[in-house]
């Protein structure tokens, strides 16, 4: 990678891998998840998930390049993470991990698509730009979501 175009479409691969892998995942989450609040938040993200693989096929549609995941070793670990947690975590701290896991995602995701709308930016790419953004606003709100059910109920 040797310019700034080259480092954009490779971290747009490793989050379409990220958000791919995601949706085969989060299934597992919803199901060790107890209780119907954080459930259904689990379950509307991996909703919200799915239609992000297919914003993030629109991007790369904006940039004339054909969709494809590189390998993210960073998705893969907290998913190891969290296979781990949902194993390990029993009683009332059960679903308290669980949600510290799906937090750390959402920052990885926050981190990563706030980088990419900046470089969609600074390249010129003004359609992938507020794709970006949208994605970037919807993983705010999950986080949001997540801190509120912590708070509120889990904790």
């Amino acid at each position: 990678m040797k310019t700034l175009s080259d480092v954009f479409l490779h971290t747009l691969q490793d989050i379409y891998y990220a958000e791919n892998r995601l949706v085969k995942s989060l299934p597992d989450v919803l199901e060790a998840a107890n209780g119907k609040p954080l459930k259904e938040a689990i379950g509307e993200h991996l909703e919200e998930t799915k239609g992000q693989v297919k914003t993030l096929e629109k991007v790369f549609k904006s940039i004339g390049e054909e969709p494809s995941g590189e390998k993210c070793d960073a998705i893969e670990g907290l998913i190891k993470e969290t296979q781990s947690l949902m194993k390990e975590a029993t009683g009332d701290g059960k679903n308290a991990a669980l949600i510290a896991a799906c937090q750390a995602v959402e920052h990885y995701e926050i981190a990563r698509y706030g980088t990419l709308r900046e470089w969609a930016k600074e390249l010129g790419h003004d359609e992938a730009h507020d794709l970006l953004t949208s994605i970037l606003d919807q993983e705010k709100a999950a986080n949001s979501k997540l801190t509120h059910l912590a708070i509120s109920k889990i904790n």
